[in-house]
């Protein structure tokens, strides 16, 4: 599932967020591959390499890779548990599978033991996820240049909810079913974008984006971020309309923050300028716009460091986006994807309100 020029698109948010993980063992990378590919074989009942998938992941876990993708966490005893366990899920995700292939196509047989299987998938993969976390050093932090030190930036990962109306009480529609509220889970990644990242998180905990409305929702992005007043960012009311110092200010006093790209390979983004312009175009950044509500910071077209508060949430589509001609990556930075509720994101239009949005998890990560 190649994230970047390869022929294949990876649309899958956590997915993404495991490959743009640091320092990940090439032993962890294969495990990581086969479980993987059994998630679409399942969902496209191409059964046999579902079973495939499993017997190349279970190989991997019965073998020596075992043990170096174990020694390479902070707990190796607790990740041998847990490969002991992703190992179990693999072996009854291949017993239902093969129910599921001996049964008539289109049963009610055959769509339990679907559900069974990815039940199974879905836990051997949060295992995997587990693993994986555990691999990155505790205290790790990317390097960032003492121009930014006076904007948040994020350690790691931060989750936010965000929860939103319709106006007028209307419900949200999605695919026939309705809706009172709509909820977007999202996580935030300060591995790749750190300051992107940052800034998002301490604005949602001030409080920012509480009540604020969808400003944007054309069928290519929703975005919202831009407050009510002349301001078409966040201004520090703190300071008096005088940002903290910074990259610098806006015409209306709002904070700005630098454009923040990752390649993949390099061990911390480069800033203030696109892929072009650095002399990397063509090549792979660490987090892909390849994921339906892939989450991009708002910015002028020809000015890389007029992003403030405006955010995006991209509605994916392969068409438009094919591999390896993202017309985003490199231009925009892509800090998160949504993990849950994505699919509200095809009936969220302009004038709908974010009536609360929180930090969940990950506030403590912020520093300056």
């Amino acid at each position: 599932m190649a994230s970047g020029s390869g022929s294949k698109v990876n649309k899958d948010a956590e997915s993404l967020l495991r490959y743009g993980l640091p320092g990940i063992p090439k032993e962890a990378r294969k495990l990581q591959k086969f479980v993987e590919t059994t998630k679409d074989d399942l969902e496209s009942k191409r059964y046999s390499a579902a079973k495939d998938g499993a017997d190349k992941a279970l190989s991997v876990l019965g073998g020596k890779d075992a043990a170096k993708i174990a020694a390479a966490t902070s707990s190796p005893e607790t990740a041998k548990k847990l490969l002991a366990q992703m190992a179990s899920d693999l072996k009854s995700f291949d017993a239902a599978v093969t129910e599921a292939q001996n049964v008539n196509r289109g049963s009610e047989q055959e769509e339990a033991a679907r559900r069974k299987a990815k039940d199974l998938q879905t836990s051997a993969v949060s295992y995997l996820n587990d693993i994986e976390e555990s691999m990155v050093p505790k205290n790790y932090k990317v390097e960032v240049p003492d121009d930014y030190k006076n904007l948040p930036k994020l350690q790691g990962r931060a989750t936010v909810e965000m929860v939103f109306k319709k106006d007028g009480g209307a419900p949200f529609d999605i695919e026939g079913t309705n809706f009172a509220s709509a909820k977007l889970t999202m996580v935030l990644d300060g591995y790749a974008a750190p300051v992107t990242s940052g800034n998002f998180v301490e604005l949602v905990n001030k409080g920012f984006y509480n009540d604020m409305k969808i400003q944007r929702s054309d069928g290519f992005v929703v975005q919202t971020g831009d407050p009510e007043g002349e301001a078409e960012g966040y201004v520090d009311p703190s300071s008096d309309g005088k940002p903290k110092p910074s990259l610098g200010k806006g015409k209306h006093g709002e904070r700005l923050i630098p454009l923040e790209i990752m390649v993949k390979g390099d061990k911390a983004p480069f800033y203030e300028e696109n892929i072009e312009d650095n002399g990397r175009g063509g090549q792979a950044t660490i987090l892909p716009f390849s994921a339906y509500g892939a989450l991009g910071w708002a910015r002028e077209e020809y000015d890389s460091n007029s992003g403030s508060s405006q955010f995006f949430w991209l509605l994916f589509d392969s068409d438009l986006t094919p591999a390896g001609k993202n017309v985003l990556d490199g231009r925009y930075p892509c800090f998160g994807y949504v993990t849950e509720g994505a699919d509200f994101l095809r009936d969220i239009k302009e004038g709908d309100t974010i009536v609360s949005a929180k930090v969940t998890k990950g506030v403590d990560q912020l520093y300056y």
